[in-house]
């Protein structure tokens, strides 16, 4: 079964518009891993517009589940944010999805091209691996680059599913989902794992895990806080495991 991450980053983002504490974001966590999700992710940003590293440590502590950190790796050190690295080197999180975000991005929207950054991200690689992480690439379904990242050295592709997400919207998922299966095999047959987020949601989650091979897990955020409006946290992660489990 595909495993659920939930990112929490939007519980924060609503915390700060008041900056009282409330909403928790420990205490969504909890309520998330409660109902049974697998693991819990954030995307702390240098503007800390959302989830800051004080979430992170908090996290760290708490957490009874997989911490997965994702980030722009090389996010340095400005005012009171210690650059993206540095969090990972105190948390030592089980997996850090490495993401090719701008500061200026809204949201991520993008893979990473393996032929410009693939050689500066090699030793961060390494070290993070040697911090006990597990590393997952952030990339576009394209079939050819999946062997680049297991060159780098990554354990896993998180495919970037927004395209996915927006070609079903229109009702050509089919037009697009074979790119996608293809994507897997690919980094499979490179011996990688395979994870998948980004705009995945209660309606099109699974035909897209039913289509493509082997995901072993799946982060949603935007879309799960925007169902948890309605439903409530923990029916909203049991909504999204009935359909994994299907």
């Amino acid at each position: 079964m595909t495993r659920l991450s939930v990112n929490v980053n939007k519980v924060a983002l609503l915390r700060n518009a008041r900056d009282i504490g409330v909403p928790s974001v420990a205490g969504a966590a909890q309520i998330i891993v409660g109902a049974g999700a697998h693991g819990i992710t954030v995307h702390p940003r240098p503007d800390q517009r959302h989830i800051r590293p004080a979430d992170c440590y908090e996290l760290a502590e708490m957490l009874t589940v997989e911490f997965n950190i994702e980030g722009n790796p090389f996010a340095e050190e400005q005012g009171d944010y210690p650059g993206f690295m540095n969090i990972i080197r105190r948390v030592k999180p089980t997996q850090a999805t490495l993401v090719p975000d701008s500061p200026e991005q809204t949201t991520s929207d993008h893979g990473w091209d393996l032929a410009k950054d693939g050689e500066r991200l090699e030793p961060l690689v390494a070290e993070l691996k040697q911090l006990g992480c597990r590393v997952s690439l952030f990339m576009d379904a394209e079939p050819d680059k999946m062997g680049a990242a297991a060159d780098v050295g990554a354990d896993r592709v998180e495919l970037y599913t927004e395209p996915y997400a927006r070609a079903f919207e229109r009702g050509e998922a089919e037009a697009v989902l074979p790119r996608f299966a293809e994507s897997a095999r690919k980094a499979q047959d490179a011996g990688l794992g395979v994870n998948a987020g980004h705009d995945l949601n209660l309606d099109n989650l699974g035909a897209f895990c039913s289509t493509v091979p082997n995901v072993l897990e799946v982060s949603i955020g935007h879309a799960f806080i925007a169902d948890a409006l309605r439903l409530g946290l923990a029916t909203t992660v049991r909504e999204y495991l009935g359909i994994l489990a299907a």
